[in-house]
């Protein structure tokens, strides 16, 4: 657009480029003159001989308006360039031309100086502009700093979670607004914006990362566009996942529908949970007995050996002898203790010098009490909604002919003679086996297997003696649960001198100690059974302290009255070892019993390996040392539980359904 069309048509500068036109035409005459309204402002400049009126400030967007609007109509706009002016209106302007100093054949000199008065002048309104504008930039940097700090603080406050960060710290911002956003993701990148991303790099930003890391928490410092990518990737994954569920439904379903319609019709073999029973055992040693040899009043219960789901290497032969009110069926009348481990140990017939002689252990976990870690297979088949994580759980959902038939299952496959065989042949002499208070009773509203898992840890202690292997006895799982973790039985609460019925669980677990303690203590067993466990990992850190010990003095009583003199253990109940200094000290032959890990504890699992190593060697000695020490610790004292384990990432290691942390 040409200059002139964008200044109002009656302005100074359009005054003067026709006032020159008529000199370079040579024109002659008067113009009329000018209202006085129109020589109102240029008083600031009173000697130049071209005034100029002073440009009041606008807003760009209203000079724009302004440049597009018709200004007010005026005697001297009624005319245009190009109409012709009559000789009248010609010898008007001439006239007014030198009354304003303007004369037709002025001086060169005169007219020099004018025009130099004329660019001083503009000089000076081009530098007051020029600092007027640098002025009003510097306003607005300061504003929008200001602007920025107050977010910045804000963010800060809504982070919180980094501690000890001062949130003023934090030099880059996410963008201004969603719609300048998704404009500038719509750009094409290129040069550094290419090279470093769409948003400005700070190093500060990744150190800010890093340590909201180690922290523990404090919030996401990733753009905004980050965010949204990745919520596009998780939609598209769940997409996908949706699509595959619903293919599988679609196969799975017909299948379902055809060998359904193919099935016995048999309540517990048609049945969809899970863990399907294999074919039984021979169980051979059965022929030749006939079942009316079995008492009716015997019949189908534990007695039975035909409801036995395994028979290999029992005695079938009826008998409804007790001890301890406990059951021998099963057992053999003889015994063989002239057996050891290897060379480098006392047979079982001679006494194990404990505290002298090193022990050399490891554990049969998830037997006789079921763990979900360690045999996960059990809890694969179920649902978050069946809520099965643990062998209560488990138990109720299968009901119990399916229950017994599973877990005996369990029981007869998970350990065999040659489980025995591999731990003597790995150089071991001990072996602690785990086991439950259902394997002696069980109680109105337990779901549990009853009696079971006892004539397999009858089995068990047997086949160890044949390796010359010696039993550390473990009470895993007491009644109403001593620790409330899902290896105990139940997972939930702690029913154990806790509670309503803490006081009724803990009677029922001393009078649990009274008969085991009668069974064991018979000759048979003195040789073998040489550790007895009073109850795994009490959480003494949840539990009454003194409540807890009271419970232990009477258990030791009561053991020791039945003359059972082997060890008897206590756990430390995660109260640290130095904890422990000074009590218990009236009683013979007790063993303080600690389980140590690096995957439990949230600030040991985030050791690398090396770290994790060094902890275990160095930490676990010394704590192992100062408790041997009854100036600084009880004394005698076992690691009868310890791991390897760098990470928590075994299935179900935190729990049914729970991942992992590391």
């Amino acid at each position: 657009m040409p200059q002139s069309s964008r200044e109002p048509r009656d302005s100074p500068a359009r005054r003067q480029r026709r006032r020159r036109a008529h000199h370079r035409v040579d024109s002659n005459g008067d113009f009329p003159e000018r209202s006085p309204r129109h020589t109102e402002g240029y008083e600031r400049y009173p000697d130049s001989p071209s005034p100029t009126k002073p440009r009041p400030r606008r807003h760009p967007e209203e000079r724009r308006r302004s440049s597009r609007r018709e200004g007010p109509e005026t005697e001297y706009s009624r005319s245009t360039a190009t109409a012709p002016l009559s000789a009248g209106q010609l010898a008007q302007l001439d006239k007014l031309n030198r009354k304003l100093g303007w004369e037709e054949h002025a001086a060169g000199p005169e007219r020099g100086q004018a025009r130099q008065d004329d660019q001083d002048t503009r000089a000076e309104y081009d530098v007051d502009r020029e600092r007027e504008r640098a002025e009003r930039r510097l306003d607005r940097e300061r504003r929008r700093q200001e602007h920025l700090e107050r977010k910045r603080r804000r963010r800060g406050e809504d982070r919180g979670g980094a501690e000890g960060y001062d949130s003023s710290d934090l030099v880059y911002d996410r963008p201004k607004s969603r719609s300048r956003r998704r404009s500038r993701d719509r750009r094409v990148a290129s040069g550094q914006q290419l090279e470093r991303g769409a948003h400005g790099y700070y190093s500060e930003k990744e150190e800010w990362r890093d340590n909201v890391r180690m922290r523990g928490g404090g919030g996401s410092s990733e753009s905004d566009y980050e965010e949204a990518t990745r919520k596009k990737k998780r939609k598209r994954k769940i997409l996908i996942g949706i699509g595959a569920v619903l293919l599988i439904l679609a196969i799975a379903i017909p299948v379902g529908v055809v060998v359904g319609g193919n099935g016995s019709g048999d309540d517990d073999n048609s049945d969809s949970t899970p863990n399907p029973v294999s074919s039984q055992p021979a169980n051979n040693n059965l022929n030749g007995v006939s079942e009316k040899d079995i008492p009716e009043a015997y019949q189908d219960t534990s007695f039975d050996p035909f409801t036995w789901y395994d028979t290999k290497d029992f005695n079938v032969t009826f008998t409804p002898e007790l001890v301890g009110g406990l059951s021998i069926m099963g057992l053999n009348d003889t015994w063989d203790d002239d057996t050891r481990a290897n060379d480098n140990v006392k047979p079982l017939k001679e006494k194990w010098n404990y505290g002298t002689d090193k022990i050399r252990g490891v554990n049969i976990g998830g037997w006789l009490s079921i763990e979900p870690v360690i045999t996960p297979s059990l809890f694969d088949g179920y649902t978050t909604s069946d809520n099965v994580i643990d062998e209560w759980t488990l138990s109720d959902r299968l009901g119990p002919s399916r229950a017994k038939r599973t877990i005996e299952q369990h029981y007869s496959e998970w350990v065999s003679e040659s489980t025995f065989a591999d731990i003597q042949a790995a150089g071991f002499d001990h072996v602690r086996i785990p086991f439950s208070y259902w394997a002696v009773i069980t109680y109105d509203g337990d779901p549990y297997v009853p009696n079971a898992s006892w004539r397999y840890l009858l089995r068990g202690i047997e086949w160890a003696r044949k390796y010359g292997l010696r039993i550390n006895l473990d009470l895993h799982g007491a009644p109403g649960s001593q620790n409330g973790w899902n290896h105990s039985g139940r997972q939930g609460n702690i029913g154990w001198l806790n509670g309503t019925d803490g006081d009724l669980n803990g009677n029922r677990t001393i009078a649990l100690h009274q008969q085991l303690s009668t069974f064991f203590a018979q000759p048979r067993y003195k040789n073998i059974v040489t550790m007895y466990g009073l109850v795994n990992e009490p959480r003494m850190v949840e539990l009454d302290v003194p409540r807890v010990l009271t419970w232990t003095r009477n258990a030791i009583d009561t053991i020791r009255s039945n003359n059972y003199d082997g060890i008897i253990i206590f756990g430390d109940g995660f109260r640290g070892l130095d904890n422990w200094q000074g009590e218990l000290q009236n009683y013979d032959n007790l063993l303080l019993d600690v389980h140590q890990y690096v995957i439990f504890n949230t600030q040991q699992i985030q050791l690398n390996h090396h770290d994790k190593i060094q902890f275990a060697c160095s930490g676990w000695t010394s704590q192992a040392l100062r408790s041997q020490d009854t100036s600084t610790g009880f004394g005698p004292t076992l690691c009868g539980e310890w791991s390897q384990a760098d990470t928590d990432c075994a299935k179900y290691l935190n729990n049914v359904g729970v991942g992992s942390r590391w």
